[in-house]
């Protein structure tokens, strides 16, 4: 009778070993996707002042914008510059048009400052290459549904730099991209590695 005993409670415990062993390995493909989906958030981009000295002649044609799902992207066009367009991306208070001093205000919890070292006009003719109109947003660009972006504005081209606000919710990690015929502004969606 002892041996009965033992032997239904040693399987008892045997099934339930297996049965709690079995749940974690089920969960573990869960955990894992998660785990790399918060991983696949960039961290670390930090939110101090990027610049590179490049520049160019070549003028602007389009600025546009893409969201992603770790951040918000704004992409300016430069044909024709190949990888020698400089940039300025920094936070500021306020946004001022260069020349003028002219207050530009921005919608958001924070304004970040983008300068190219390219016009947006023709330096042979002056012509404008790009649509945009001082003080008013960018052209072609709705920022509906963004999780970041909340409000563009083109501050105008003075002496070979275009000069762009980009409102942000809050003051965010943000990089610098700079590719052939474009710069890249990627803000990130938060702090954390976590959507």
């Amino acid at each position: 009778m002892v041996r009965i005993r033992t032997a239904c409670a040693t399987l008892a415990l045997v099934g339930a070993t297996v049965g709690v062993a079995a749940v974690p390995a089920g969960a573990a493909p869960a955990a894992t996707r998660q785990a790399t989906q918060a991983a696949a958030c960039p961290t670390g981009w930090g939110s101090l002042a990027k610049t590179d000295t490049s520049a160019t002649i070549a003028p602007v044609k389009d600025i546009r914008t893409g969201r992603h799902t770790c951040y918000d992207r704004m992409v300016i066009d430069v044909p024709g510059a190949g990888g020698d367009v400089g940039y300025s991306v920094r936070y500021v208070d306020r946004l001022h048009q260069d020349g003028s001093g002219r207050h530009i205000p921005v919608t958001g919890g924070a304004v970040l400052e983008v300068r190219v070292a390219a016009p947006a006009y023709d330096p042979e003719t002056g012509a404008a290459t790009y649509p945009g109109r001082a003080a008013r947003p960018l052209p072609g660009v709705d920022l509906t549904g963004y999780r970041t972006f909340r409000d563009t504005r083109f501050a105008g081209s003075f002496e070979g730099e275009t000069q762009i606000g980009l409102g942000l919710r809050a003051r965010l990690p943000f990089r610098v991209l700079q590719l052939d015929d474009r710069v890249i502004v990627d803000v990130a969606h938060s702090w954390t590695a976590t959507r």
